[in-house]
């Protein structure tokens, strides 16, 4: 696959930021592809249109990221179920989410996914468009086609738990895709159910620590929040797998960083997320949420930068190019205690109906 650069890191990529900056938060959104930065060590890269090395085992593994698929539909959904909030969702649907969500768009992803086996499929939420126990069920299906509970490893969006409902019935459905590899459960949160968060799955030489931030909000927001519970666990977490030489990447749906999105969007605890982040340190931060690509830093221990990074929904044709549904594929290799991170990327040609290979580049602008 084209569009790969590599930078080589000792636990977290060692990216120096732009003019100094002080320790704490950097952002930028971008609405074009980005330029390239210098290589600095092990500049192999994959052929273009071929898989990066890595099968999710030993001292290499590639994954893939994409986010917000809402590839459910409400249509049939009866009064009682819309009686809530779930009638606005249900109205933005009718109105105008139906035409930018498609599936053929999202089958094309898939297919092309699947083309490259990767070691893992990372999703960051947003399955659903309100959360429907019927939506949650087609969902599961989906899922279930994509690839075995073991290589996808999933945290929930706000659209998943648009209200309070019944965890069996909805998000709980998909506990397999979501699970720690130990099956344990941490803590509770306002997600609902038995399932804690967050979660703790190790591939190779990468940990994934998945967040979740899927808490019912009221009427006209779409907020998120971890808890203080959640980010205790997590910095618990940041430190057990750090020990064990693991490549952190955390997931979660909304962008952490406090004033990189529209306030009635936000996480509510974003800064108190940033200071645990700074303080333990990440190799790179996955999130959705936005529908748009999406650049953002958080300066780690020693002044190292974290890269943030969100994309486009995953089903849409979109009418500008930075919207149209793309992924990530991600390469994380280890060598002697240090890690090498590197990305390409596949984006949605209207045209061809089909991927192709992308030139945008997140950590360019790092």
């Amino acid at each position: 696959m084209g569009g790969g650069r590599q930078t080589p890191v000792a636990g977290v990529p060692h990216y120096i930021l732009a003019h100094g900056a002080p320790r704490g938060i950097a952002s930028r959104e971008h609405a074009r592809p980005a330029g390239r930065m210098n290589e600095t060590a092990n500049p192999t890269e994959p052929s273009a249109g071929q898989p990066a090395v890595a099968d999710g085992h030993g001292d290499a593994l590639s994954f893939v990221h994409f986010t917000d698929p809402h590839l459910t539909s409400p249509a049939g959904a009866g009064a009682v179920a819309l009686a809530n909030k779930r009638v606005l969702g249900y109205l933005s649907w009718r109105r105008r989410r139906r035409f930018i969500h498609q599936r053929e768009v999202l089958a094309a992803l898939v297919a092309d996914v699947q083309a490259r086996s990767p070691g893992q499929i990372a999703v960051t939420g947003d399955l659903t468009q309100v959360g429907l126990p019927a939506e949650c069920e087609d969902a599961l299906a989906w899922l279930s086609s994509l690839a075995p509970p073991e290589r996808v490893s999933l945290v929930p969006g706000n659209h998943d738990r648009y209200v309070a409902a019944d965890w069996s019935r909805t998000i709980g459905r998909w506990h397999a895709f979501m699970a720690s590899d130990d099956d344990s459960v941490r803590i509770a949160n306002c997600t609902g159910g038995r399932h804690g968060f967050p979660t703790l799955r190790v591939r190779g030489p990468v940990a994934f620590i998945g967040l979740s931030s899927a808490c019912a909000s009221p009427p006209l927001m779409a907020t998120g929040r971890l808890g203080r519970r959640q980010r205790v666990a997590f910095a618990e977490l940041l430190t057990e797998t750090a020990a064990r030489g693991l490549f952190r990447v955390v997931l979660i749906h909304h962008p952490p960083v406090p004033g990189s999105y529209k306030w009635r969007k936000r996480l509510t605890d974003g800064g108190e997320l940033v200071e645990v982040l700074s303080e333990h340190g990440a190799g790179l931060v996955l999130h959705g949420h936005t529908h748009r690509l999406m650049v953002n830093s958080v300066t780690g221990p020693d002044g190292q930068a974290i890269p943030v990074v969100g994309l486009s929904s995953a089903s849409a044709a979109g009418s500008a190019p930075e919207r149209h549904a793309r992924y990530s594929l991600w390469t994380v290799q280890r060598h002697r205690g240090a890690h090498t991170l590197s990305h390409a990327a596949r984006v949605y040609e209207p045209s061809s109906g089909a991927f192709a290979d992308d030139d945008w580049d997140p950590l360019s602008a790092i």
